[in-house]
């Protein structure tokens, strides 16, 4: 099992920039992980926004996401960052950080994910 705790959240005006960050804590088990951000919408599915493998050399965006956000893994840290640049009104959302122990694979899909945060607020103003 592990704990996810994200932090970062906040208020923007569009165009502007946030950055999340999320740090895995196993209780059991291996400190390797692949970590991923998903957003949520009211009454919207959660979507993936981006993942992370082990070591970061495989990262994930969903389209959308492409050229403004990037993720980036500290892994002696256990933590992960999401750089949010250019943000839009649209963007508003719960953001989620997930994590799955290694061996795993970064993934937008939610599914593969046990462990999940609490999620952090990021609203995005016109």
């Amino acid at each position: 099992q592990v704990q996810v705790v994200e932090s970062g959240g906040g208020s923007v005006e569009s165009g502007g920039s946030l950055s999340l960050s999320c740090v895995a804590s196993a209780y059991t088990g291996t400190r390797k992980y692949c970590m991923g951000w998903f957003r949520q919408a009211p009454g919207k599915e959660r979507e993936g926004v981006a993942a992370i493998s082990y070591g970061g050399s495989t990262t994930y965006y969903a389209d959308s996401m492409k050229g403004r956000f990037t993720i980036s893994q500290n892994a002696a840290k256990n933590t992960v960052t999401l750089q949010m640049n250019n943000l839009k009104p649209e963007d508003t959302a719960m953001y989620y950080c997930a994590a799955q122990q290694a061996p795993c694979l970064a993934s937008l899909n939610r599914e593969v994910y046990v462990s999940w945060g609490q999620g952090t607020q990021v609203t995005v103003s016109s």
